[in-house]
């Protein structure tokens, strides 16, 4: 209950400052209670330091193989430690999948950037509010990161 208790307080913490960047508090996660929160059903990984539970990443491995990232947070506190890129190199490593998916607010540069340097390329752009788009971003797996995926031709 714990460790639930922790990763409850870090993603409310984590989608705050998603919220601010975005200009919107309707994200999901942020309104979450920690009962929805246990009974999701992806899979979790997280980073300890010595103050707690810093970081998380989430992920789902969909019907077609694809893996879907479903949250990755990262406590302000410990933002610009790397702790996000640990986490998806560790992801990489233990769930490698042909193609992976994830979504995040089309005005969270920080996140928009990180994926983007991992190889990861924009799909599509859907609105959630009035002004307020989500980007999908799509990685095949013959995208190295720090590369742009292949292009069929």
């Amino acid at each position: 209950m714990a460790t639930l208790r922790q990763l409850w307080d870090l993603q409310r913490a984590a989608y705050a400052v998603e919220a601010e960047l975005i200009g919107f508090d309707g994200i999901p996660p942020l309104h979450e209670t920690l009962q929805q929160l246990r009974d999701r059903t992806e899979s979790f990984l997280g980073v300890f330091d010595d103050t707690g539970l810093v970081g998380a990443v989430s992920w789902a491995r969909l019907p077609d193989g694809t893996l879907e990232i479903c949250r990755l947070v990262v406590h302000p506190r410990a933002h610009r430690r790397g702790i996000a890129t640990a986490l998806l190199n560790d992801l990489d490593a233990m769930e490698p999948a042909d193609v992976t998916v994830v979504s995040t607010g089309t005005a969270n540069h920080p996140a928009q950037t990180l994926y983007r340097s991992r190889g990861f390329t924009p799909t599509s752009t859907r609105q959630i509010a009035q002004g307020v788009t989500i980007t999908c971003l799509e990685r095949k797996r013959d995208a190295s990161p720090g590369e742009p995926p292949a292009r069929e031709s």
